[in-house]
């Protein structure tokens, strides 16, 4: 969606967040009443996932469907195409699960600028002046509520309109795709259990705790809509890989550096919650013995302040971390992109592909 005087994205081409926004907010009012036919106590949970799912950047959506579109070996059949939106529309509320199970496990505050799952129920637990803690309301609610995306992606993929026997190869995929995403996160608790490590361990939860289910298994469900060969998906691959990575390495630097009013988030919220991403791995693996000390003392401090916070930026760009994360981010763009030289990709959305590859990695937010 553009206003008036900005410039169009690629993720509108083909209106795709409008279709994939009307298509959740269809979903989501058949399900809201199935909620309220059980009870009207269950209007929080569907309240919370509405406004949640109000925005969002859709890029999930858009990789599942151009890769749909770059996968076909003729003319799209336009009879399909909404159904094909929406099969791509499901990984909305994959994403949505993710991120609520992810603010619970970070203990994060906010989530697109408004107040994580958690805190939310929380909120309305003390409200109410209810019995027992808030904030183990707020976390019960809110892994309830991610389940409930986990189960409606499911159902929204398999009523999509699209063909059963591309449907049953597209639930192989999704069903990969999910395992790898919970092993990816339990990695990540793993890391700041272990208080980090190598650069690898961290590359490695980039890899699944993000790349893969970002952009290279979405293309992969695409693939396997469109009953692609295995070439096609070897392809998507080479391009989905690095692109990924790229795409979860930008998302570790904003988290460091990025501007609270444009990430939804509060400054240096990945530090005060002591993730261990690339660029901590790198300052950590480079850092001279005060700087070392700098982060064994705040890093991970949920109080945080601005001059702490202004310490560890120091440390991570003093190291050379930033440096190099952006170098990597760079180098591996440049991969994804050779990678769309495959004639295995269809010509329109190979173009799609390459701006999307810029907007995935060029972003504020």
């Amino acid at each position: 969606m553009t206003t008036a005087g900005t410039a169009p994205s690629v993720l509108d081409t083909a209106d795709l967040r409008d279709r994939v926004q009307q298509i959740v907010n269809a979903f989501l009012a058949e399900q809201e009443g199935l909620l309220a036919s059980v009870s009207a106590d269950l209007t929080p949970l569907s309240d919370a996932l509405t406004a949640m799912l109000a925005g969002g950047k859709r890029l999930r959506p858009a990789f599942a469907y151009w890769g749909w579109r770059g996968a076909l070996t003729e003319a799209p059949d336009m009879s399909l195409d909404d159904a094909a939106m929406r099969a791509a529309s499901s990984l909305e509320f994959l994403q949505a699960c993710a991120l609520i199970h992810d603010d619970v496990m970070d203990g994060s505050d906010t989530r697109r600028g408004l107040p994580a799952a958690h805190r939310r129920f929380a909120s309305l637990h003390r409200d109410q002046t209810w019995l027992g803690s808030p904030e183990n309301f707020g976390v019960g609610a809110a892994i309830l509520l991610g389940d409930l995306c986990l189960s409606w992606a499911d159902q929204l993929l398999l009523t999509s309109g699209m063909p059963a026997a591309s449907l049953n190869d597209a639930k192989a995929v999704y069903d990969e795709m999910r395992t790898e995403l919970m092993a990816g996160q339990y990695l990540d608790l793993l890391e700041q259990a272990r208080g980090g490590g190598s650069v690898e361990r961290a590359l490695r939860v980039v890899q699944y705790k993000s790349a893969k289910y970002t952009i290279e298994r979405p293309l992969h469900l695409g693939a396997a809509l469109a009953s692609a060969h295995s070439e096609v998906m070897a392809a998507y691959s080479a391009y989905g890989l690095p692109l990924g990575e790229a795409f979860q390495l930008r998302d570790d630097v904003l988290g460091v550096f990025g501007d609270p009013q444009q990430t939804g988030k509060p400054a240096g919220d990945d530090l005060r919650e002591g993730k261990r991403t690339m660029l901590v791995a790198l300052a950590a693996e480079r850092a001279n013995p005060t700087q070392a000390s700098a982060l064994r003392t705040h890093l991970g401090d949920p109080a945080l302040g601005p001059e702490a916070l202004t310490l560890l930026r120091t440390v991570i760009e003093d190291t050379g971390a930033l440096a190099d994360t952006e170098a990597l981010i760079d180098t591996r763009l440049q991969q994804a992109l050779d990678a769309l030289d495959s004639p295995l990709i269809q010509p329109d959305a190979r173009q799609i592909l390459r701006e999307l590859a810029f907007a995935a990695t060029r972003r504020t937010v």
